[in-house]
Formats: structure tokens, C-alpha cells, sequence
């Protein structure tokens, strides 16, 4: 009974995508304005509507097993709710393989403008992202 008990855990905890499957405690968004994809079709129709919109936003790309993108997460929750105006996406390479496929480094971001990516930046800093965040608010 044990064993099947840890196995409908194991399937549970894979079932959990994006956000969600970090396992770390994150800041609550305040302004509905942060996003997680949960595979290639929901990233795919998250891009084509940054693309399409005239609202700025960041894309997160980052890994569950990347150390880095652990530390920098909660402040990039906690950055969503200093900028409301931003939407900002967090896209797991693992989980949205096929689209994510030009990400060399963890953690990535991407800062579109007017549907227009605009900046990018590698690696982490709160202060730096914060910075870049608010250079494109």
C-alpha cells in the first residue's frame, strides 16, 4: 500500500508544470500578470500574443534542475507585482522543448516591446533585473 501511495505522488508531482513544479515557495502575484507556459502549444500561443500586443513583457526562461534559476524566481514573482503594467512569463526549457530549443543559458530573459523582442539578458541579479524591468515598463 506504501508503494502505490508514493507512486500516485510521483505522478502527481509530474503532472505539476511551470511554476508550480519548482517546489519553491513563491511570492503571490497580485496583478494577475504573471504566467507560466505548460508546454510548447501554450508557450507557442503565449508568444503569438506578446507578439501581437503592444504591452511589454518579460519572458523567464529557466530549468527546475538550474540552481540559478531557483535563486533568481522569487524575486521575479515578487518583481511582477512592482510592475504591473509588464506581463511576465516563466517558460521551463525542459517543459517546452521544441520552443525553446534557441536557449543556450539558464536563466534567460527576453524583454519584448510592441511585439518586438528588445533586450536580453543572461544570468541573474535581482537589482540588474530589476533595473532592466525598468528600463522597459
Amino acid at each position: 500500500m506504501g508503494i502505490s501511495m508514493s507512486m500516485s505522488r510521483n505522478e502527481e508531482d509530474k503532472s505539476k508544470k511551470g511554476l508550480e513544479a519548482t517546489a519553491i515557495g513563491l511570492p503571490t502575484n497580485r496583478h494577475a500578470n504573471l504566467k507560466s507556459a505548460s508546454g510548447d502549444d501554450d508557450f507557442t500561443d503565449i508568444l503569438t500574443h506578446i507578439k501581437s500586443s503592444k504591452s511589454p513583457a518579460v519572458i523567464n526562461y529557466g530549468a527546475s534542475w538550474c540552481r540559478v534559476c531557483s535563486q533568481i524566481l522569487p524575486a521575479f514573482c515578487r518583481l511582477s507585482n512592482d510592475f504591473p503594467k509588464l506581463s511576465f512569463i516563466y517558460a521551463d526549457i525542459d517543459e517546452c522543448p521544441e520552443t525553446t530549443q534557441h536557449i543556450r543559458y539558464t536563466p534567460t530573459f527576453q524583454f519584448f516591446r510592441d511585439g518586438e523582442k528588445v533586450d536580453e539578458m543572461y544570468g541573474t541579479g535581482e537589482q540588474r533585473l530589476r533595473d532592466r524591468l525598468w528600463l522597459h515598463s
